[in-house]
């Protein structure tokens, strides 16, 4: 099974779950703010069954939600492998590491998809946010193969972490922490990085209403399951500059 093994942390009362390949000098997460460890769930389609990697279309924007009920994240397979030990840096100067894609050829990422600018996101009405294949043009940045924030511009490195290469953003996307099965199954054990949940949900309260009968439904977490569908389908309209 290609999985992160963690192990646990006292910091003063609490103990909280660190991933070793965090621990290098300052690089890690004593604190619980860079690395989260949520409920184990697993990446499923729409009727319920278990998502397998090598099912997953190249370079096509999935969107799951965790490890909230309402929180959005971006599943892609990427054309190439990605790079590995990215050294990132919150908006606060905390400094962690981003190991590298899963899957048979490091192929497999999945970040937040609420941006760290101004919070936009996927909702069923529309998107701004997305994964920009690498032959489709887009506005934000020199190439393509990133993820763009069509909001205000932001470009993030699908391939180093979600590292902002352009745009207004002040620090990467949070990535959702994967595991990759024997059996060809997929994941989602935790967050690293600095998440944007608590803002999310203090500017949303009206969308929690429509879309999820209200903010205490809406901050559930997520258990056993996640379901995950394409970008497409999951919002009516995609905007992409």
């Amino acid at each position: 099974m290609d999985r992160r093994n963690f192990l646990k942390v006292v910091a003063g009362a609490t103990v909280v779950a660190v991933n070793p390949s965090l621990i290098c000098g300052n690089l890690y997460a004593a604190d619980g703010l860079l690395y989260a460890a949520y409920e184990r769930a697993q990446l499923v389609d729409e009727s319920g069954s278990p998502i397998k990697a090598s099912s997953l279309e190249k370079e096509v924007t999935y969107i799951f939600n965790y490890p909230y009920a309402s929180t959005p994240c971006m599943l892609i397979d990427l054309p190439e492998s990605t790079n590995q030990n990215i050294k990132l840096k919150s908006e606060m100067g905390e400094e962690y590491i981003w190991k590298s894609g899963v899957g048979k050829d490091r192929t497999i990422v999945a970040y937040s998809a609420i941006c760290t600018h101004q919070l936009t996101h996927p909702t069923r009405n529309d998107s701004f946010i997305q994964y920009v294949p690498k032959n489709k043009p887009t506005m934000a940045y020199s190439s393509s193969g990133v993820i763009v924030c069509s909001s205000h511009l932001s470009a993030y490195d699908a391939k180093a972490g979600a590292k902002v290469l352009s745009g207004p953003a002040s620090q990467p996307l949070a990535s959702m922490v994967l595991e990759h099965a024997s059996d060809d199954t997929l994941w989602v054990v935790g967050v690293l990085g600095s998440d944007k949940f608590q803002d999310y949900f203090k500017a949303f309260k009206p969308e929690f209403k429509q879309f999820y009968n209200g903010t205490a439904k809406a901050k559930k977490l997520v258990s056993i399951s996640a379901k995950t569908i394409k970008l497409t389908k999951y919002s009516k309209e995609l905007i992409q500059y």
